[in-house]
């Protein structure tokens, strides 16, 4: 990423305010996972300063402009809103002591308020207001909630002003709320008079509150890496979210088996790899075409429509997963999906992908084939409203003709939303998947 990619202000007495970046349409706010740079250290424009991580890609910050890093506002763990001011840098050229670093390094190390210069403006709309008791020049930020926060709290029914917050500038984190959550759980309950209905409605899920349990022999306890809790949130939100249903069709695949065999010889000459999953990509999309309520997304009580098929492809990688998108989908032939499908998934795995390659996604395939898996039923990446699932293609015996034959067979799985289609119209898209691979006629 770019330094024009990073939002800077600069501020009186030569501070630039180093904001979380907007990275992508969807993307709505940022976790800092580590800073590369501490407060006094010298830096340089496009130097990275931190790395920050999203619920769908890992990126680097870099610096806006060279100084010395004045001050961090947002600490390692925290997420906090797009905008959000996180770090504070002087250019050397406050109050005319000259654009040297020697005298930026003495004012950072004497804090935001020496040499008569002004405090970083807090986030927009909260004011800047200071702490009665503490460094003078910290602001408060005890009343600025971060869209998660915020979600949390709405959820659970937690007032916010009501706790005591842990962050910089005594801000409310995640993890204040999640401690108020767990401590209204752990307290009575009150019994009731009334008679209660016996139709009650299923709870909601949410994800697990962290445990104060310590760990027992032979057990090792390792806190989420911000991807994993990233994921996990996304996962739970969508299974609160749609009404999610899967159904399965089995495909037999001797006709893209022999197809395959007389093509791949001459792709992988061109450098191109041919998978099964570039077979089943090509015949989704083209069967999106026909049905397309499954390459729309739900808005509120709106069905949205998409032009285009901007495909999602589900990258396992060592600590999550990664869905970056194929945009346009539709343009492609089979040779120019199997090569966008390896370009992808190389960049997903050697950690080149930057945000606009996992935005906008409309459509979503996974593929736990390749890891042996034979069936799943996988949830589904919101907003879209179906996700197909490739599971592994294996010889079984299969009846053809009135007699058993042996056969590359794999399953289908989809899920999808029933808030949108209903199960009939899901058959029917699988259907014309299956009916397009078994013809072979795929190019």
């Amino acid at each position: 990423m770019s330094s024009s990619g990073t939002s800077a202000a600069l501020a009186a007495g030569g501070r630039v305010e180093v904001t979380m970046p907007q990275m992508g349409i969807s993307v709505s706010e940022g976790t800092i996972v580590e800073w590369r740079k501490q407060p006094g250290d010298e830096v340089v424009a496009d130097e990275v300063l931190c790395e920050v991580s999203t619920d769908k890609i890992d990126v680097e910050i870099p610096c806006p402009a060279s100084g010395v890093l004045e001050s961090v506002l947002v600490g390692e763990g925290e997420t906090v809103a797009v905008g959000t001011p996180i770090a504070l840098v002087l250019t050397g050229e406050s109050n005319g002591e000259g654009a040297g670093t020697a005298g930026a390094r003495e004012r950072a190390a004497a804090g935001p308020g020496a040499g008569g210069s002004s405090a970083a403006p807090g986030p927009k709309g909260t004011g800047d207001r200071r702490p009665a008791t503490g460094d003078p020049g910290e602001l408060d930020r005890s009343r600025f909630y971060s869209p998660v926060v915020q979600r949390m709290a709405a959820e659970h029914g937690i007032d916010l002003e009501s706790i005591a917050g842990t962050g910089v500038g005594g801000r409310v984190r995640k993890k204040d709320v999640e401690t108020a959550i767990a401590a209204r759980s752990a307290a009575p309950a009150h019994k009731t008079l009334h008679t209660e209905s016996p139709y009650r409605p299923e709870p909601e899920a949410q994800a697990p509150a962290p445990s104060a349990r310590p760990a027992l022999a032979g057990e090792r306890r390792e806190v989420m890496t911000p991807m994993r809790k990233a994921i996990a949130e996304h996962m739970v939100r969508s299974r609160r979210t749609a009404a999610h249903v899967t159904t399965v069709v089995e495909v037999d695949f001797s006709a893209v088996r022999r197809r395959r065999a007389e093509l791949r010889a001459d792709l992988e000459r061109r450098g191109v790899k041919l998978t099964y999953l570039a077979f089943v990509a090509r015949a989704a999309v083209a069967a999106l075409q026909e049905f397309p309520v499954l390459n729309a997304s739900v808005d509120g009580e709106e069905l949205v429509y998409h032009d285009s098929v901007n495909l999602g492809i589900a990258v396992a990688l060592d600590d999550g997963l990664v869905v970056p998108v194929i945009p346009r989908a539709e343009r492609l032939s089979l040779e120019g999906m199997a090569a966008a499908i390896a370009e992808v998934a190389e960049k997903a795995r050697t950690g080149r992908l930057v945000p606009d390659d996992v935005q906008g996604g409309t459509f979503t395939i996974t593929n736990p084939g390749q890891f042996g898996a034979i069936i799943a039923t996988p949830i589904i990446n919101q907003p879209q409203v179906a996700i197909l699932d490739l599971e592994a293609v294996v010889k079984r015996p299969v009846v053809v003709d009135d007699a058993i034959a042996i056969r590359p067979m794999a399953y289908l799985p989809l899920s999808f939303d029933h808030r949108a289609l209903d199960g009939a119209t899901a058959a029917r898209f699988l259907s014309r998947i299956k009916a397009i691979l078994e013809s072979g006629d795929v190019s």
